[in-house]
């Protein structure tokens, strides 16, 4: 597990095992809050131990950005820890992901370790905001990655914990990439200092430009993609000839699993645009 001091009291971890995984903490003169958890749990007992014993404060509230497993399912490994979510996390994590941590136990031991613990704060729309030591924490909807996305400012130094909605590869198989888009938009236009990725490297301030513009032209040029694939007697078959590279970005990100995610993205985002077809028709008829 990588680790980086972001600002003063601001840390952020890297996982070096899992798709370049991230995770945070931000620490107050007497508790800390963390910032999703890491999708093994040794490295997210690692986190821990840095904070309880290097760091010498608890942990007093966990956000989860959002309901996958990578981010979320380490949260039994801080008990007593408050979770923070969005309303829909909650139902996420209980309707999908209790049954998925069970089919994942039946395949690797490691799991046996993990338990899902459900938000007992949520918000909707709006924003959440709690204090911690000098720094006000701030949490705002930043959905398209996922419905349930969130993303965690740090107001004074203006560091963004943006969980998956900010990615070097943009994935969006679970949610929608129109709003994905206008997500990452927005994101370009808070003046942030750093934006610390789901998955990635963190974005210093002089980055932020070209990863908004590289990521909007990405989503861009897929969806142009499959629009036309879809003109096509068989389109998954035209779509197996887009290279990530086609579509301005490279395979090496995510620890080499950015092919894999792109061509995910290529055949959700036809399943999506097909039902979409389909749905207009019947409403027509």
């Amino acid at each position: 597990m990588q680790r980086e001091r972001v600002s003063e009291n601001v840390y952020w971890f890297q996982s070096e095992i899992y798709a370049q995984v991230t995770a945070g903490v931000i620490v107050g003169p007497q508790w800390a809050v963390v910032i999703d958890t890491l999708a093994l749990p040794e490295e997210t007992l690692a986190m821990r131990d840095f904070i309880e014993d290097d760091l010498k404060v608890p942990v007093r509230y966990i956000i989860n950005t959002h309901h996958h497993a990578d981010h979320a399912w380490g949260n039994g490994f801080f008990p007593g820890a408050t979770i923070i979510a969005h309303d829909l996390c909650r139902g996420l994590l209980q309707n999908k992901g209790l049954p998925s941590l069970e089919a994942a136990r039946k395949q690797n031991p490691i799991y046996k370790q993990m338990k899902i613990v459900l938000p007992q704060i949520s918000f909707d729309n709006g924003m959440l905001s709690i204090k911690v030591g000098k720094k006000n924490v701030t949490m705002l909807p930043t959905p398209g990655h996922s419905k349930d996305g969130i993303s965690v400012l740090v107001e004074e130094d203006r560091v963004l914990f943006a969980g998956d909605a900010f990615m070097p590869l943009p994935y969006i198989v679970d949610g929608d990439i129109d709003v994905q888009i206008n997500t990452i938009t927005e994101i370009g236009k808070m003046g942030l200092e750093n934006i610390v990725q789901g998955h990635g490297d963190i974005i210093l301030r002089g980055e932020i430009d070209e990863m908004v513009r590289e990521n909007v032209e990405y989503l861009t040029i897929i969806r142009r993609v499959v629009k036309n694939a879809m003109r096509k007697r068989d389109p998954l078959e035209l779509l197996e000839e887009i290279t990530i590279e086609s579509c301005g970005k490279n395979r090496v990100y995510l620890g080499g699993l950015a092919e894999e995610l792109h061509r995910r993205n290529l055949r959700a985002l036809l399943k999506q645009m097909q039902a979409q077809k389909t749905a207009t028709a019947s409403e027509a008829a």
